[in-house]
């Protein structure tokens, strides 16, 4: 028992070279798609040419790496080992990235055993989803900071819940002669007020006597500027 075992998993089948080519030739089509359907569903301002590039490489590579041990259980349970020792350190900041690098590996996966029809099935239903809610934004926020000396306390805080109405206070850090307010509010929140008001909010905390420094930094997923 213990022979036919070790003989089942000494053997190897030969690749054929047609099966090898038309592997990978569905994998570039596939790889593509995935190419494509990145750069249109992509929303962020840090868009990355490379990390695109590199999704049809991860697929190639995944589409070659099980055409070779799809024959070998052998060399199949040694790549495994292999890849357990591998850590990768890079980091990934939108969480879309990591589901197509997954997309890539499944595509790999499917086309290195041959199953064409698996790989553009879901590949189709994958295009659609990400088409669809591939562009869903987070709400806009918007950080206002304001610097000014103690005396203007009252009148900062008065002045901005009367302009913006609906906003929250994230930060207040005092010293002896100075405060510091951050406050976070809603873009549409800021467009509505603008509309009802003549001027900014900006105008309006600078009026303040003890006024030092006001500061509206639009925040979103990818950086705040």
């Amino acid at each position: 028992m213990r022979e036919q075992i070790l003989n089942y998993m000494a053997q190897q089948q030969a690749i054929e070279p047609t099966q090898l080519i038309f592997n990978m030739t569905v994998a570039v089509a596939l790889g593509i798609i995935i190419f494509i359907t990145y750069r249109l569903t992509y929303s962020g301002v840090a868009y990355s040419k490379k990390f695109n590039a590199s999704l049809m490489m991860m697929t190639l590579v995944s589409t070659l790496v099980m055409t070779v041990i799809s024959n070998n259980i052998a060399l199949s349970l040694g790549m495994v080992g292999a890849l357990s020792i591998v850590r990768f350190r890079t980091a990934i900041k939108d969480p879309r990235d990591t589901t197509f690098i997954f997309w890539c590996i499944g595509v790999g996966i499917c086309c290195g055993v041959s199953f064409y029809t698996v790989a553009a099935v879901g590949s189709a239903y994958i295009f659609a989803v990400m088409v669809v809610l591939g562009r869903v934004h987070t709400v806009e926020k918007r950080l206002l900071l304001v610097r000014a000396g103690r005396a203007a306390e009252k009148d900062i805080e008065s002045a901005v819940y009367l302009y913006l109405k609906k906003v929250e206070l994230q930060a207040k850090d005092t010293t002896g002669d100075e405060v510091e307010y951050i406050y976070i509010l809603s873009d549409k929140t800021l467009q509505r007020a603008q509309k009802i008001n003549e001027d900014s909010i900006t105008d309006k905390l600078y009026a303040i006597e003890g006024v030092r420094m006001v500061n509206l930094v639009a925040q979103n997923d990818d950086m705040s500027y």
